[in-house]
């Protein structure tokens, strides 16, 4: 697995250390980015969002902590994922 060593590249290598939203198959997760390989993502102080609210508010309306230090979501489900300012949830 990569680690926030030294970011380069395109896609999900180049947000390693950044809050990313990850819109999946069947939930939205939001976390700090802080590995890639090619089946998984590993994140950081990851929420799932059960409701976004308005997709121009900074905060998201209802994202709850998961438990543990990280999470891993697998690479197959992710549809869609960007940027997103720390504090989103």
């Amino acid at each position: 697995m990569k680690k926030i060593i030294e970011a380069s590249g395109e896609g999900l290598e180049s947000l390693l250390g950044e809050y990313v939203t990850l819109w999946c198959d069947s939930y939205i997760f939001y976390g700090r980015l802080v590995g890639v390989n090619t089946d998984d993502v590993k994140l950081e102080d990851t929420h799932v969002v059960y409701e976004t609210g308005p997709l121009s508010d900074k905060k998201f309306k209802d994202a709850q902590r998961l438990p543990g230090e990280f999470r891993y979501v697998r690479t197959s489900k992710i549809e869609n994922y960007g940027l997103h300012s720390k504090g989103a949830a």
